[in-house]
């Protein structure tokens, strides 16, 4: 400790001038990073580092500034450290006019809902920095708190995250003058309340649809916003939920019980109104664009009325199960969208926490939990106030909420996929998730490109056409090579050095922290254990009950994250020293024994997940065509060598499109004589599957040539 704090004070310049200051940010920079790069230490060593850095704090308040900033712009890794966080907050190295820009950025990214790190941050920070050891006021970790109490109405939260966020709440609550409020978020509504808001909500209704140049309007807003009934975050979330229930309840109940039998053929749908609801939505829209409220309360009064919405829907659902009626439901969300959608100088959609409050309420309401709202939870994905936003809008930001809600539907539908059982039902919402990403692939193909690996985690091995619509994306800005062309030199192509940027999935992010990992990198570097492969089958199995819940044995997507981790170690050990064997290394021997030991199903998914990196031109592409001839080349039994062919084929054989590296590995598979492939029994097994070979040939190449004594094709 003497030592580093010894660093921090020889900075050698006059303090208070700018030399100084570059001096203490110098060596607070250093100090900054030999904090991470003992994380994994004691805590006393962790302690000493954040002192030497309040010491330099002290000395020069710039450095705090610079603190903040390089925590909030490191990665996500580092920013989340919740251990090291704490002690920067604790030993004031944020101050309190920098923890604002702290808070509201990893607010942002656990709205984004793409990290479990975020959201594990934030918590940790609430119950130590607020409840336990209080070194900071809830208010100054409010956007945190707002973005962890919509998280935490989502699937998968963590446990007691809403009552640690409740109880965070009410304790900023009790810091404040109650002024007189009749709330307590500890108590049920109190008397009254219900009748004031249903009274509030009733004059809305009446002035709501005044002519644009009337006042009345914009003072009854102004009026609301200023009252008691939003004044407070408590308030504000039973305002908000006792106005989702009484425009349900209005709009459901218009529903008449003989409405298919006078509206309609039978089945019709019977027909609602949808006054209150458009009510509701307009009034929410309008508050949230108050312009003399500070934006993390707008932002904040719409995250609440979203979540009374979501949580009255599953209430809804839980209680009437089939008869669930998801239209009211589905009109509030769009009326939201496309109120938000409007451009406005106050707020707006093109703001990334709209985007992530939307997108949040969905993940919320996706199929597995509402199966009735799953037709309606689909087109507002889709929807054009939406989508397109997510994916145009704030650098890619909105690309992981997008790649959790296709993950979401795509969970959903596995077991009927799986299993062949497809209801019509099913069957419709199968077709609308297939045009939801056919309609990404011709114009944001790039998403598909960078989340492959993660769809295809939950994408069934018998979905081959869904898959190779995933697969067959490449970037807008490259011209694929003709794969028929004769002689192409795949090689050669200059964008076959090129890495592919791709975003792995949560399963490859706890097989990169396991054990197994550990083992299999020791193992790529020194083959010092020879049995690591002979174990590695039983590691990729689950248990009997995980087995049965999956439809299989094996943990497919660890088994997709191993293969893919083997050959991208593979390739960036061949670029340090391309002198080495690709076909002799650690990697292709793993790869060789999963496949010579493997039972059938086992082999099957693996050569699948090696048939998942074939796709338009990079090295990844190149490398894993090489491992799929090079396997077929070597098996020691034609039951492997059956078994790539069908990985290949049956993925052919299914409409356009087809991934470039498919058919560029399939062409030098039945061109190169080096694979003898026409020679092989099982192309000739039967005369359907003579013809198949024969077929596709055609559509490849010049038709394949006849064994001896056969009869071949006439010559042009």
């Amino acid at each position: 400790v003497a030592a580093v704090a010894t660093a921090a004070q020889a900075t050698g310049a006059a303090p208070g001038t700018s030399q100084s200051d570059e001096a203490h940010v110098a060596v607070a920079q250093k100090i900054f990073q030999r904090t991470y790069e003992s994380a994994g230490k004691s805590r006393l060593h962790r302690t000493a580092h954040v002192a030497a850095l309040a010491l330099l704090k002290d000395n020069a308040r710039v450095v705090s500034r610079e603190v903040t900033g390089w925590l909030m712009y490191s990665d996500e890794e580092r920013k989340c450290n919740k251990e090291i966080t704490e002690a920067l907050i604790r030993a004031g190295v944020v101050e309190q006019q920098f923890l604002a820009e702290f808070d509201a950025h990893l607010a942002k990214l656990i709205a984004g809902g793409a990290s479990t790190l975020a959201v594990d941050c934030g918590a940790y920070l609430m119950q130590h920095c607020v409840l336990v050891e209080p070194c900071v006021q809830p208010a100054e970790l409010g956007a945190t708190l707002v973005a962890l109490a919509v998280a935490a109405t989502g699937p998968g939260a963590p446990h007691g995250l809403a009552k640690l966020c409740e109880q965070a709440r009410a304790k900023g609550d009790s810091k404040k003058p109650t002024g007189g409020s009749l709330f307590d978020p500890q108590k049920p509504d109190p008397p009254g309340l219900r009748e004031t808001v249903a009274q509030t909500f009733d004059e809305w209704a009446k002035v709501q649809d005044l002519p644009a140049g009337d006042t009345t309007t914009a003072t009854f807003i102004e009026t609301l916003g200023k009252g008691r009934l939003l004044q407070g975050d408590d308030a504000q979330e039973r305002t908000a939920r006792i106005l989702a229930e009484l425009a349900m309840n209005h709009c459901l109940g218009s529903e008449s019980p003989h409405g298919q039998l006078t509206a309609g053929p039978p089945g019709s749908a019977s027909a609602l109104s949808y006054v209150a609801v458009d009510a509701f939505v307009r009034l929410i829209a309008l508050l949230c664009r108050r312009k003399e409220e500070p934006i993390n309360a707008r932002l904040a009064l719409l995250g609440r009325a979203l979540a009374a919405v979501v949580r009255l829907a599953v209430k809804d659902v839980d209680e009437r199960g089939a008869a669930f009626n998801p239209r009211p439901y589905h009109r509030v969300l769009t009326g939201l969208m496309m109120e938000m959608h409007a451009p406005d100088a106050a707020l707006d959609s093109s703001h990334p926490q709209v985007l992530a409050a939307f997108a949040s309420a969905l993940l919320a309401l996706q199929p597995l939990r509402v199966p009735g709202f799953a037709f309606s939870w689909l087109e507002l994905v889709s929807h054009r106030c939406f989508l397109p936003r997510l994916l145009v809008d704030h650098n890619r930001r909105g690309w992981p909420l997008l790649q959790r809600l296709l993950t979401a539907v795509l969970k959903f539908l596995e077991p009927f996929l799986r299993s062949a059982e497809l209801t019509e039902t099913v069957r419709l919402l199968y077709r609308g998730t297939l045009r939801l990403l056919l309609v990404l692939l011709h114009d944001f193909p790039e998403f598909l490109c960078d989340h492959h690996f993660s769809l295809c985690d939950v994408i069934p091995p018998n979905c081959i056409q869904m898959r190779n619509l995933v697969l067959s994306a490449f970037p807008r800005n490259m011209r694929l090579p003709d794969p028929f062309t004769p002689n192409l030199k795949v090689d050669l192509l200059p964008e076959i050095s090129q890495s592919p940027y791709v975003i792995t999935g949560d399963a490859d992010a706890a097989f990169r922290s396991s054990q197994l990992r550990a083992d299999l990198d020791a193992y790529l570097k020194t083959r010092a254990s020879p049995n690591f492969v002979a174990t590695l089958r039983q590691r990729l199995t689950l248990d009997a009950r995980a087995a049965k819940a999956a439809g299989t044995q094996y943990n497919v997507p660890l088994l997709n994250a191993v293969v893919l981790y083997v050959g991208v170690q593979a390739i960036a050990a061949n670029r340090k020293d391309a002198a080495s064997p690709v076909t002799h290394s650690a990697s292709m021997e793993v790869f060789q024994r999963l496949a010579a030991e493997l039972d059938t199903e086992g082999r099957y998914l693996f050569l699948n997940a090696v048939a998942n990196q074939l796709r338009y031109p990079n090295c990844h592409t190149h490398y894993f065509s090489c491992v799929l001839l090079y396997l077929f080349a070597e098996a020691g039994s034609e039951v492997v060598q059956e078994q790539i062919t069908r990985v290949l084929l049956e993925r052919l054989i299914v409409n356009r499109p087809h991934p470039w590296g498919l058919l560029i590995t399939f062409i030098e598979l039945i061109k190169n004589p080096r694979y003898n492939f026409w020679g092989h029994s099982f192309t000739r097994c039967a005369p359907d599957i003579e013809r198949l070979f024969e077929s596709v040939a055609r559509s490849c190449i010049a038709p394949p040539p006849k064994a001896e004594g056969q009869e071949g094709p006439i010559a042009a």
